[in-house]
């Protein structure tokens, strides 16, 4: 019996699930990057391709554009890394602002924060950028989820108005979580508070954690006690001890227990909140890729975020594949350009968990 001979197909498929964990990323350049526009940065294969972003200025502060991937040396617990993904083009961000709407920036301050917020608003103009808005005085409150309506936006800060203690720990305890549904894989928050916080229930070693394991770039400006008080009427101040603001109650539960009243026969007292603590917002934006900024005045609050925004343009994008080990600790993250008169400002390191 003559057989047909057997003739056999073979189908060879590679099957590239590529699904991205994004540790505090941008898109890359269209080119190399266009198979990265899953969301998620995370390799089947188990590499995860960490994603930095960077700002480099000049020893007068201004941005420096137009570098090139071999201008940059990045560094994962002091090893250098071979960086595999770049792109110096403007992503789209999801930001998250958070405002301060506590008793003490009634006044000037609270109209400069509203009107540098409405113009941060108008810079960031491409139609895939997004917000949210959460206000935060003694309870943080989500006054406006995710949404590229720049209106919609403005129409929720216009209904704001200060009343209150000041819980920014809790508002960003609770604005970590919103970044993780952005639709865009480059996150910031931005956030404007004239005084330290004095009501949270959240720690601030809980929040300098929740940065760190975070996706987001995390911005303050600060309004200095000692610039425009909003406040005409005479202040109280408690000596000593923790912080306190006047004269409303203290939510049940919340630290302190109550807040004291004002002296008998002295009516309501309002206060500048104490000042700033620059330093404890600074550990907290700086690791993130972030940065703190301090005014004196409200009047100064329009140049800030306007500063902010345009950084957020002007950023490059890096990422590398890791091999790091699931060990739940903190990972190192250095970024140097080859021209040392240059200053480069990224994300200190990861969470590798």
């Amino acid at each position: 019996m003559i057989m047909r001979p057997a003739i056999q197909t073979a189908l060879c498929g590679f099957v590239a699930t590529i699904a991205f964990v994004v540790v505090v990323g941008a898109q890359g350049s269209a080119g190399s990057q266009s198979s990265q526009q899953s969301d998620g940065f995370k390799f089947k294969s188990g590499v995860e391709l960490i994603n930095v972003t960077a700002t480099v200025s000049d020893s007068s502060g201004r941005f420096v554009p137009n570098l090139r991937q071999e201008d940059f040396q990045l560094f994962e617990d002091d090893v250098a890394q071979q960086v595999t993904h770049f792109s110096a083009e403007r992503v789209p961000v999801s930001l998250g602002l958070l405002l301060d709407t506590s008793q003490s920036m009634a006044g000037e301050k609270f109209d400069s924060a509203r009107g540098a917020l409405d113009r941060f608003l108008m810079s960031l103009s491409d139609a895939d950028d997004e917000f949210f808005l959460m206000r935060f005085s003694s309870v943080p409150s989500l006054v406006q989820g995710w949404t590229a309506d720049r209106d919609r936006l403005d129409r929720a800060l216009a209904r704001l108005s200060p009343n209150g203690g000041t819980a920014m720990y809790d508002a960003i305890a609770q604005s970590i979580p919103l970044t993780r549904n952005a639709r865009n894989r480059k996150k910031a928050l931005v956030i404007i508070s004239d005084g330290n916080d004095m009501t949270s229930d959240t720690r601030p070693n809980e929040i300098h954690r929740l940065i760190r394991e975070s996706e987001a770039l995390v911005y303050a400006v600060g309004i200095d006690c000692g610039g425009t008080s909003s406040s005409r009427r005479p202040m109280y101040q408690q000596r000593g001890g923790y912080p306190t603001p006047f004269p409303f109650p203290m939510p049940p539960g919340r630290r302190g227990g109550g807040w004291p009243p004002p002296p008998p026969g002295h009516g309501p007292y309002y206060r500048c909140s104490d000042p700033v603590d620059v330093l404890a917002l600074r550990d907290l934006t700086d690791d993130s890729g972030g940065r703190t900024e301090l005014v004196k005045d409200s009047r100064d609050l329009n140049p800030a975020t306007a500063g902010i925004a345009d950084e957020l343009t002007k950023q490059y994008y890096l990422g590398y594949p890791s091999l790091g080990k699931k060990d739940g600790r903190w990972h190192s993250i250095r970024v140097e350009v080859k021209n040392k008169s240059y200053r480069v400002r990224a994300r200190r390191g990861y969470v590798a968990s």
